[in-house]
């Protein structure tokens, strides 16, 4: 268990003896602070008890049929980073008020591309300690990618029997980033599940993935292949390390020096780019990434520095706060929005979070005990497509933290029959991104660029991504 993991466990502690043990059902949330009136749709949020976790979810109710239309599962990547990342910058029903911004509780309005007007959302912050979920035990608080994906199964499962009403519509397992590792894995316990005989059966559909990490070492290898294809390294460059590191860039032998050579070049070109979108300026980020500690700094200190630059950058933005129309670094900035309104006091109370159980919402929690131990859900993709499902993967084409190359990778690996060969597809009558669509006996693929997004494309191309999934979620083509 981490220091910090320890320190935080103890100040909660008086909180979490009031707390119930069990599962509580969710209760819902008819007024917003930010919001002007009452929400124009059903909001529910709560928690699921799922051994020593407490897991915080929310939960929007079809604006359409909510009896027909589908139920999706949405999972934020990270590791570690709060669903409510996808509720309000990618495909739920509201958004912050950037324009003329003064300061104070930053407002919300509401967003007409929401994937609520056709789907129920599930959005649940996991794993524990991510957004307001959080431990109940010490030992709860480290985790990995298998607790993840056997809590978010167990949590499932508990919210399906307290809502048994959604057990007869279509059920997708949808989100973007790292949870591309563990959609395919719920998504397979899912079927297990209904194979073996478990309870409740879902009515399992298929998968919705955004700019998905797969393969860990095939990701990061493919962002070589995307600097070449985007012209940020020359022919030269590329050909000479692509020979010198036998196309193995993140795992090359540290005695090859002719590779660590041509890798420093690649990196000398690419190091003044933002990764998350190369067309973006490269600012620095309210959630920054968590590196490597070459100085043996404790996660508690990393940890207290993180939380301390948080405070500083939200105190000046409360008190000054820059005109968004005019930011240099609009892709980071927006972020800031979240931090001012989901720290509220007001807020936490709206949304029924337990007092004293996260003494400060991060976006994403960059001090997680987490293990990154399964690095290659191919296989578990191969499993898949022996069943009836349908899948969309949808990619930004200015991404390089996921680059679309490895995607296709892993596609192809698949080894499908090709159903609609590569082709554009269109928006307001303009090219949006490109499409192909394979399929294997009752298994159907669908891939898709979104044109100009980044990582992840719907944070980037919130109204493209929107119609990707309105005609995917209802059989039509792109």
């Amino acid at each position: 268990m981490k220091v910090a993991a320890r320190v935080h466990f103890l100040a909660i502690l008086p909180a979490l003896l009031l707390s119930a043990q069990g599962a509580i059902a969710g209760q819902t949330v008819s007024y917003l602070p930010g919001y002007d009136g009452p929400l124009p749709f059903h909001l529910q949020t709560g928690y699921i008890s799922v051994g020593d976790s407490e897991l915080f979810y929310y939960f929007i109710e079809s604006e359409g049929n909510p009896v027909e239309d589908p139920l999706l599962l949405w999972l934020t990547g990270g590791p570690g980073c709060s669903s409510f990342n996808g509720f309000i910058y990618e495909v739920g029903p509201l958004e912050f008020v950037t324009e003329n911004y003064t300061g104070g509780l930053p407002k919300l309005r509401d967003y007409p591309y929401s994937w609520t007007k056709t789907a129920s959302i599930i959005f649940l912050d996991q794993p524990v300690g991510a957004g307001f979920s959080y431990s109940r035990t010490l030992k709860g608080w480290p985790t990995s990618d298998s607790v993840s994906v056997k809590q978010s199964y167990e949590f499932l499962i508990k919210w399906l029997e307290e809502n048994p009403q959604y057990l007869k519509v279509q059920l997708f397992v949808t989100g973007d980033s790292y949870s591309g590792i563990t959609i395919p894995l719920i998504t397979k316990q899912i079927a297990d599940g209904n194979k073996n005989g478990g309870k409740p059966y879902m009515n399992l559909k298929g998968m919705f993935l955004g700019s998905p990490a797969t393969y860990l070492i095939m990701d990061e290898n493919s962002r070589v292949d995307f600097a070449h294809r985007m012209a940020l390294i020359s022919d030269e460059i590329y050909e000479n390390a692509k020979r010198a590191c036998n196309e193995s860039y993140t795992s090359a032998d540290p005695t090859n020096t002719a590779c660590t050579i041509a890798m420093a070049e690649i990196t000398k070109c690419i190091k003044g780019l933002f990764s998350g979108n190369i067309l973006q300026p490269k600012c620095k980020s309210l959630s920054p990434q968590t590196q490597s500690d070459p100085l043996g700094e404790t996660a508690e200190r990393r940890s207290l520095q993180v939380e301390e630059h948080h405070h500083h950058t939200l105190s000046h933005f409360l008190s000054s706060p820059p005109r968004f129309s005019n930011h240099p670094c609009p892709a980071t900035y927006r972020y800031i929005f979240a931090y001012a309104w989901a720290n509220e006091d007001a807020v936490q109370k709206a949304l029924h979070v337990r007092k004293g159980t996260v003494p400060y919402w991060s976006r994403c929690n960059e001090s997680l005990s987490y293990s990154k131990d399964i690095p290659n859900v191919v296989p578990v993709h191969e499993e898949l497509k022996k069943l009836a499902l349908q899948v969309i993967v949808a990619t930004g084409d200015r991404d390089m933290v996921v680059p679309f190359v490895g995607t296709i990778k892993w596609i192809k690996f698949l080894n499908l029959t090709i159903a609609d060969y590569w082709r554009p597809w269109f928006l307001d009558g303009q090219v949006a991104g490109y499409t192909e669509k394979f399929h294997e006996n009752g298994y159907y693929l669908t891939y898709a660029t979104v044109k100009g997004a980044g990582h992840p494309a719907a944070e980037y191309q919130r109204r493209k991504c929107y119609y990707i999934f309105d005609r995917w979620v209802h059989f039509y083509p792109l």
